[in-house]
């Protein structure tokens, strides 16, 4: 099957190439460009991550379904005394234009109020520290969605020119203008920002490693166009995804980041594995010289084609066999029930796809149209002094060099060795023992955003949002007399009297903590015991905490579904690709400790706030909810990646009739330079993401880029090695009965 991609793809390789370049051009125009009126970036979403059906979710949907009212846009101006002489004046002219914008349905401030800024009810809309005011305007409830977007955009237009209407009267004065849409649009903004950010690191620095890899720039191109293709193909999946699933903000980023990491790491197996055969070939002798002495350069050679074949025959097979891995792991995020991780495992998968075709029909059809030249030293190798270093990065003939002298000193000492690696990553892993999740909204957007920025002063300054709503289906005064009894929870500082709905159905109280933390112990604590109250009625309870409970329970409840299925598949398949049974336990347990090594370092650094002056952000305490499932996910299948790009040299060498230590050695020697320069890639393309703002995607691409390291340093290069040589012969060891089910069903070259 493989070794006839190959020859199809080496007879037609500028047609593969065309046709590639269609879907990039087609993916980046319709997601990016939004040639045909909508990019992808606008139909993003963004909010704390819900759990369909639970309590809170139920809560949420009972206030928005009493919502009766059109989107509120707010100013607020700071920097001057409101009772400011010609202040009145000028907001009496902003008023006046405001009202006769199409759509707008009222305007409050201070000043249209009888008696102004003496009016009892004028508190509300002046700053407690007498330094400022808000004006509120409302939108006509029920406006079709071009007419209140033209309606905003005017209201916005007129808000945002008041501050300097005001600099005559109060020189100083500033105005910041919000909305729901603005910190919507501020968030997806952000993630475009990131995601442009995140390609200019990482692209370069891929590049860069590359060339040393390759010894040249012909071939470090390939993996890094296979990867553009990739992105621009993913993105027009992404944009068709945004019409069947609703896709947060977080997850273009993710998944892109996943393809970017995916399709280059790929890209370097194929291009380097095909030098390797290209280099036996040429160098060979026998039937292997009757293809030499045909110097024919073009598509037709039969050096070039029996290299590609031999290399899509292996290498293309690690690569799809990786993927199914890799695709595995994240479609496990499928099983939970909250939106955003069905998303990503949706999202996830289809990415794959598209970066294991990039890697199996784009970049051999560059190969092919290379022909010999990648047998030749590259550009590098041509420059006095650089030339020692990049014959040996890019060597891919000798079976001696750093990493089998490192396989030789590890199966000289393997239980030592062993015992280290595994009590490193322990260490590494304690901080997980205090891992807190957390639902944040505007707090993923940098501190000095301008609508983190307004919605902080809108909370300190003027009505400070409820930590906790709770809604029955009861009547105003039987939910107040109830009220009392979540009044007396402990935590509880405030609860304000019920208001209820205009048909009676609903009552709502705003519940307020004596806690500064409302995603913290204490406020969960508060919300699990309002809960446990014996209400005479049905109640919910909403907010933060109340989300980040279900989120939690969420996960509970189908965490070992999600484990049962990766597990299974992980044992079927790499039992089917090794005939061990020993090896795939070995691969999970191994994984396990690296996993949870990296949370250790995650909520190390996020949660308890290292290093957050050298990364740029600011802690809120604890690690995003989805965020623990998604670095579970996603680094299980890159570990699970390099674990795949081992064993697959290991188990050829070892059915080529080498000893299990001999194997191993050549094995790690093969592959170790493609592992290290893979890690050494997506470690930069995550590197990449962590300079952006996103504080979610920070996280992600950090404790990414951390498990990798880990994986392709202390596991793959140590522990595993050891492990492979305590075992010994018994790493190949299986049951006689599934011996003959291996002997029927494996896979292999």
């Amino acid at each position: 099957m493989f070794e006839s991609i190959g020859r199809r793809v080496a007879h037609r390789p500028r047609t593969t190439i065309a046709v590639w370049l269609v879907l990039t051009v087609l993916g980046f125009g319709l997601a990016v460009l939004g040639v045909h009126g909508e990019n992808l970036f606008d139909r993003l979403s963004t909010g704390e991550p819900a759990v369909p059906g639970s309590d809170s979710e139920k809560a949420a949907e009972a206030l928005s379904g009493e919502a009766d009212e059109g989107e509120t846009i707010t100013l607020l101006v700071e920097g001057l005394d409101p009772a400011t002489e010609g202040v009145p004046d000028v907001m009496d002219t902003v008023h006046e234009d405001l009202v006769l914008i199409d759509g707008v349905d009222s305007v409050i401030d201070a000043y249209i109020l009888p008696d102004g800024l003496d009016n009892p009810a004028a508190e509300s809309l002046l700053a407690d520290d007498g330094k400022g005011f808000v004006v509120e305007v409302a939108l006509e409830p029920g406006l079709d969605a071009e007419t209140e977007a033209e309606a905003e955009a005017d209201v916005e237009e007129r808000l945002d020119a008041v501050a300097g209407d005001l600099q005559d009267v109060a020189p100083g004065a500033t105005g910041l203008v919000g909305s729901n849409s603005l910190i919507t649009e501020a968030i997806t903004g952000q993630v475009e920002q990131d995601l442009r950010t995140g390609e200019a690191v990482a692209l370069p620095v891929a590049l860069l490693i590359m060339v040393f890899v390759f010894g040249g720039f012909l071939a470090a191109s390939m993996p890094l166009i296979g990867a553009i293709a990739s992105i621009g193909s993913g993105l027009g999946v992404l944009l068709g995804l945004s019409y069947w699933l609703e896709i947060d903000a977080s997850v273009v980023n993710v998944v892109t980041l996943l393809a970017l990491g995916l399709s280059i790491d790929y890209g370097l197996l194929i291009v380097s594995r095909y030098r390797e055969e290209l280099h036996r070939i040429l160098d060979g002798d026998g039937e292997e010289s009757v293809l030499v002495g045909s110097r024919r350069r073009r598509r037709g050679d039969p050096v070039v084609r029996a290299a590609l074949e031999r290399t899509m025959a292996t290498a293309g097979r690690t690569v799809a066999f990786s993927a199914v891995t890799v695709g595995i792991s994240i479609a496990g995020l499928m099983v939970f029930t909250p939106d955003i991780l069905r998303a990503i495992g949706a999202a996830g998968l289809a990415v794959i796809v598209v970066a294991v075709a990039t890697a199996m029909t784009l970049v051999p059809a560059l190969l092919a149209l290379s022909g010999r030249r990648l047998a030749r030293p590259g550009l590098l190798g041509k420059i006095p002094g650089v030339r020692r270093v990049v014959g040996r990065t890019a060597d891919v003939v000798s079976d001696e060099g750093v990493f089998s002298r490192l396989a030789s000193w590890v199966q000289r000492r393997p239980w030592p060795v062993m015992v280290g690696a595994v009590v490193l990553l322990g260490v590494l892993a304690l901080p997980v023992l205090g891992l807190q999740m957390r639902n944040t909204t505007i707090e993923l957007l940098p501190a000095d955003a301008p609508q983190r920025q307004f919605v902080e002063t809108v909370d300190a300054q003027y009505a400070p949002s409820p930590d906790l709503f709770v809604v029955t289906d009861a009547g105003e005064e039987a939910t107040n007399g109830w009220a009392t009894d979540v009044s007396q929870v402990d935590g509880v500082d405030v609860v304000t009297p019920a208001e209820t709905s205009e048909d009676g159905s609903t009552s709502v109280l705003r519940v307020y903590l004596d806690t500064d933390d409302p995603g913290g112990p204490e406020a969960v604590q508060a919300v699990e015991d309002i809960r446990a109250l014996d209400a005479p009625f049905d109640a919910w309870v909403s907010g933060q905490a109340a989300s980040q409970v279900d989120f939690v329970s969420a996960l509970t409840d189908r965490v070992w579904w999600a484990v049962g299925i990766v597990v299974a598949a992980t044992l079927i398949l790499l039992f089917l690709m090794t005939g061990s049974v020993v090896i795939p336990v070995k691969a999970l347990l191994t994984n396990a400790l690296s996993l949870a090594a990296s949370l250790g370092v995650l909520v190390f650094v996020f949660q308890e706030g290292h290093l957050s002056g050298l990364l740029g952000f600011t802690s809120v305490g604890g690690i995003e909810t989805y965020v623990v499932a998604l670095v579970i996910a996603f680094a299980f299948g890159l570990a699970m990646d390099y674990e795949v790009f081992l064993l697959s040299r290991v188990k050829e060498l070892h059915d080529q009739g080498a000893s299990n230590d001999d194997a191993v050695r050549l094995g790690l020697q093969r592959s170790g330079r493609i592992i290290t320069s893979a890690a050494a890639i997506i470690i930069a393309v995550f590197a990449g993401f962590i300079a952006g703002d996103l504080l979610v995607i920070k996280e992600v691409g950090f404790a990414l880029a951390v498990a990798v390291f880990i994986d392709a340093t202390i596991v793959r290069l140590l522990l595993v090695p050891a492990t492979m040589t305590i075992l010994g012969k018994a790493n190949w060891w299986a049951p006689k009965p599934l011996r003959a089910v291996y002997e029927k069903l494996s896979i292999t070259h």
